[in-house]
């Protein structure tokens, strides 16, 4: 059986975990900010150790590939792609939002009755966000949404929607009390998730290209020059 690490580093949240084929072996993770940088890479090894592995044993390398914040997606990208490279091993993507989704997708009865929307904040009033069926097919893509009152009212005459994710609460005291829109607090990215939804790509060798790979960042970076001059 496949040795997958995951690393789950686009949002405030640095997650890893190691899986033995479908077998949960072990995680860890951080709530701190700013602490990806500085911890990763101690934590992977801490991990691996822990569960009686090495890193000579990996079969490949899963990272959460956005949307989410620049940085942290930079720094779970390059930590997955250093060990990739080193080991020689492949490379594997899952989307940050469908990790989100199916955390709330397995801890719902009946899931096909409805909708999921993961939302990530984006700050202001925008999210990235998508709509998935229960078997994590897409209804509305990938995108950055501005919200507004009416933003899914249609989706919200046909079926009940679960929203859920850091963008959500914005969204929430939009909607009043439509009782087709559902909401699921603390729900946060994790490497368990992603882990999981790895393993079918690592089975079906949906391998990215190590040297090329890039996180989906969903919205262009800009970096502004300082003005000459300014103090």
């Amino acid at each position: 059986m496949p040795l997958l690490l995951a690393l789950e580093t686009s949002t405030t949240v640095c997650s890893i975990a190691l899986y033995k084929g479908q077998q949960l072996l072990g995680a860890s993770e951080l709530q701190i900010e700013k602490s990806h940088s500085s911890h990763i890479t101690v934590m992977v090894a801490q991990l691996v150790e822990n569960c009686g592995a090495t890193l000579q044993e990996l079969s490949a390398v899963a990272v959460s590939g956005g949307p989410g914040s620049y940085t942290g997606l930079r720094i779970g990208t390059s930590t997955a792609k250093g060990l990739c490279y080193a080991l020689n091993i492949p490379l594997l993507e899952v989307s940050t939002l469908y990790g989100l989704a199916a955390q709330v997708i397995a801890a719902t009865p009946n899931p096909e009755r409805y909708l999921f929307c993961p939302m990530l904040d984006a700050r202001r009033m925008e999210v990235y966000t998508c709509m998935l069926t229960h078997e994590l097919q897409e209804v509305e893509p990938i995108a950055p949404v501005v919200l507004e009152e009416d933003t899914f009212r249609e989706r919200l005459q046909e079926q009940p929607v679960i929203f859920f994710g850091s963008g959500a609460s914005k969204y929430k005291g939009m909607v009043g009390a439509n009782t087709n829109a559902l909401f699921v607090d603390g729900v946060l990215p994790s490497a368990k998730t992603i882990g999981a939804l790895a393993l079918p790509k690592y089975e079906q060798k949906q391998f990215e290209d190590v040297a090329y790979y890039e996180p989906f960042y969903l919205k262009d970076v800009y970096i502004t020059s300082a003005v000459k001059g300014a103090k």
